[in-house]
């Protein structure tokens, strides 16, 4: 089987997340530049076989779209057309980089590590994946 990868994307940094190759477990991969990111991806994905992208939504608690999302759309445009044989999924994200602060805070992490944005939105990835996981396949 193949990997399914999630994207949080940002303006600055993109969380990444993947699962493994049986799909039984969502985990936070890496964050890179967004300026970087699709260089990232095509090299991971002639490393690794990846079945799908899974994209972010960024909507407003009230379901209107977020400020971000006409660059995430054209994000997802343009991985699609990378990839045109990967199908490129939109999953909403809201409260994900929220509930991903409060992971780490929980996890005991020391205050320097809460305060690491890229770790927020890698984190933040894997609730995506997780929660598109828990909906689509699990």
């Amino acid at each position: 089987m193949s990997r399914i990868l999630a994207i949080d994307f940002g303006l600055k940094r993109t969380g990444i997340a993947v699962t493994d190759p049986l799909r039984i477990i969502a985990s936070g991969l890496t964050t890179v530049s967004t300026t970087e990111a699709m260089d990232f991806l095509i090299n991971y994905c002639k490393a690794e076989e990846v079945e799908c992208f899974v994209v972010g939504l960024p909507m407003h608690h009230d379901g209107n779209p977020a400020q971000i999302a006409p660059q995430a759309d054209e994000f997802a445009a343009q991985l699609q057309k990378q990839f045109p044989d990967k199908p490129v999924l939109r999953f909403d994200e809201r409260y994900t980089s929220k509930e991903a602060s409060q992971i780490i805070l929980q996890s005991g992490a020391k205050k320097s590590k809460r305060r690491d944005k890229a770790l927020v939105d890698k984190v933040a990835a894997a609730l995506i994946l997780e929660r598109y996981m828990e909906k689509n396949h699990w």
